[in-house]
């Protein structure tokens, strides 16, 4: 018997700079889903056109962590509805399982069109937050309320509030032009004008509503699909020193809607996510990637 031929050398410094390039095309699939760039669905079916591709080498978990607003606790739990071990790859996915997450990934895409309300206390910043996302996430329909009360400095009718008498929203409520509406602080009435969110949301838009507490149980009564978050202060002296701080209203103003505040903050776990309003912009992020969350998964 002839001796069998050596096998070739491996050309390790090659193997190196391919698994190299590989890790950073992986890296730059995640990157652009989770920039939005790129869907998780389009992603998917490039790795199951072909297996060998960046997508097709990316794990599930990866693929599905890289998207907004999913952490790993809701990764873990979403595979295993799925049936997909935590090792599968993408292109690795049998027929049934590429089913399933193909059927998942297009719930979650037809979910873009998403209804989500933010409330808080009193001096909390929820206009400050809701004017950060305004100016920085374009894709977000802010909706603007409807109120009895007087401008305050800078604030434009339209942009801000609709500014209406009494007999304008008397109008609105009784023509049901309005999906939630109350009395707040036992002076002024807000209320959300109905038919640009419902045309917002029939045409895929993100929409926030940043409402009190009333407003969004209302809204829960009459659009159950909405996410409700709740945004808090770092601390309550925080709160007190912003109401304070902004010298819109007098002493004993100030003194009664802190009572309010008291308990408008003991209703936060009927909301589905609380966010602290530390910083504007990490709170504005946050806010806005709840947006794009699944369902209460």
């Amino acid at each position: 018997m002839s001796p069998r031929p050596d096998p070739p050398e491996v050309d390790r410094v090659a193997a190196s700079r391919a698994a190299i390039a590989a890790r950073r095309a992986r890296a730059a699939v995640k990157k652009a889903v989770a920039e939005r760039s790129r869907s998780a669905l389009e992603v998917a079916e490039a790795a199951w056109s072909d297996p060998t591709s960046p997508e097709g080498t990316l794990r599930v978990r990866e693929l599905l962590g890289s998207i907004p607003g999913l952490g790993p606790t809701r990764v873990a739990r979403i595979m295993a509805q799925l049936g997909i071990a935590d090792s599968k790859r993408v292109g690795g996915l049998g027929a049934r399982q590429r089913l399933r997450l193909r059927e998942w990934l297009e719930r979650r895409e037809g979910r873009r069109s998403r209804l989500v309300v933010l409330a808080g206390p009193t001096a909390v910043g929820k206009g400050t937050v809701s004017a950060y996302i305004r100016e920085n996430y374009p894709d977000v329909l802010l909706s603007v309320s409807a109120t009895t009360r007087k401008p305050r400095p800078g604030e434009i009718d339209g942009v801000h509030y609709y500014f209406v008498d009494d007999e304008e929203f008397d109008r609105k409520i009784a023509a049901g032009e309005l999906l939630e509406w109350a009395v707040v602080h036992n002076s002024y009435r807000y209320g959300t004008p109905r038919p640009p969110i419902d045309k917002a949301l029939a045409a895929g838009r993100k929409v926030l509503l940043e409402i009190d507490l009333q407003g969004a149980r209302q809204v829960r009564e009459a659009m159950p699909e909405a996410v409700l978050i709740f945004l808090l202060p770092p601390s309550w002296e925080e709160l007190v020193r912003r109401l304070i701080g902004r010298g819109t209203e007098d002493s004993e103003e100030q003194a009664r809607r802190l009572e309010t505040a008291k308990v408008e903050l003991s209703a936060q776990d009927e909301f589905d996510h609380k966010v602290v309003n530390a910083d504007v912009g990490d709170a504005a992020r946050q806010v806005v990637d709840l947006m794009d969350a699944p369902g209460r998964l």
